[in-house]
């Protein structure tokens, strides 16, 4: 039995938060560069070099990415085999709390009815898996509001389809235009229930952009739909061109058999996430 104290996990948290919000993962830089060399679009490669130019300088100056440092998002996998000294949960939001306030970073968490600001960009929302082994892995994303509020989902009939759900991802990344700050990643959930799918879109999104699908329809649903969102014209950040998203990926769990689940939550441009193992 593995025990671990929950003052280092607010340590761990406080400092991934900050690390987040100012170094864009290599796989992002990787695909930004790659778009960078591939689109034709003046208006396009203008902005794709100052999105890479913003990622360097917000490296180099340890500032954030973008002005909008999200709602704190955690998917946490607990060992059965591990045994916390403390409260995970209060953990966490003390963590983000120190993380957010050292870090100078905006606090964007309000009151949904008043809209009165938390103060310290708590309460997170946390994901809490139970696994085997002897592990705490925390995986955080801050969330921008401008891609989330792009999110959706359908209820589709079973009759529908693959055909309706490329449909609906297609139908909605076009409605959504400039307003999650493309190019970004489409997180799509397929299956599941009302409330699972979204969270397998969510999920999707922690996926590295180099991560190959297991599933072979899977693998190529993601193809086909990564060259259909791109062939939109959307363009960076809504200024034509042929990147519009640097990948789509995919979660997918069983359902009922008179349903079929679709959700889509885009990301922006600025994919940040961050994870560590205890």
């Amino acid at each position: 039995m593995r025990s671990i104290d929950a003052r280092e996990v607010t340590r761990q948290v406080s400092q991934m938060v900050v690390e987040a919000n100012m170094i864009l993962p290599g796989d992002v830089s990787s695909a930004l560069e790659k778009a960078l060399k591939n689109e034709n679009n003046p208006s396009g490669r203008e902005i794709l070099g100052q999105l890479l130019e913003n990622a360097r300088l917000a490296g180099e100056m340890n500032l954030p990415l973008c002005q909008d440092t999200g709602l704190a998002v955690f998917f946490v996998e607990m060992g059965q085999e591990c045994r916390l000294r403390g409260d995970l949960y209060q953990a966490i939001n003390d963590g983000v709390a120190q993380g957010y306030d050292q870090g100078y970073l905006r606090k964007s968490v309000c009151d949904p009815l008043t809209r009165k600001n938390t103060g310290d960009n708590t309460p997170a929302s946390i994901h809490l898996d139970l696994v085997p082994g002897d592990r705490l892995k925390i995986r955080f994303m801050p969330k921008g509001g401008g891609s989330e509020n792009m999110s959706a989902l359908a209820m589709l009939t079973p009759s529908q389809g693959l055909e309706g759900v490329k449909k609906f991802v297609l139908q909605r990344v076009a409605m959504a235009g400039p307003n999650p700050c493309p190019p970004g990643i489409i997180g799509v959930g397929i299956g599941g229930s009302f409330d699972q799918a979204p969270l397998l879109a969510k999920k999707a999104l922690f996926r590295s952009l180099d991560d190959i699908h297991q599933d072979q329809q899977v693998r190529d649903l993601e193809a086909e739909l990564f060259e259909s969102v791109n062939s939109l014209g959307i363009g960076p950040m809504g200024m034509g061109g042929k990147t519009t998203c640097l990948g789509v990926k995919i979660g997918t769990a069983p359902c009922h058999i008179a349903s079929l689940p679709v959700a889509v939550n885009i990301q922006c441009h600025a994919a940040r996430h961050k994870e560590v193992s205890l």
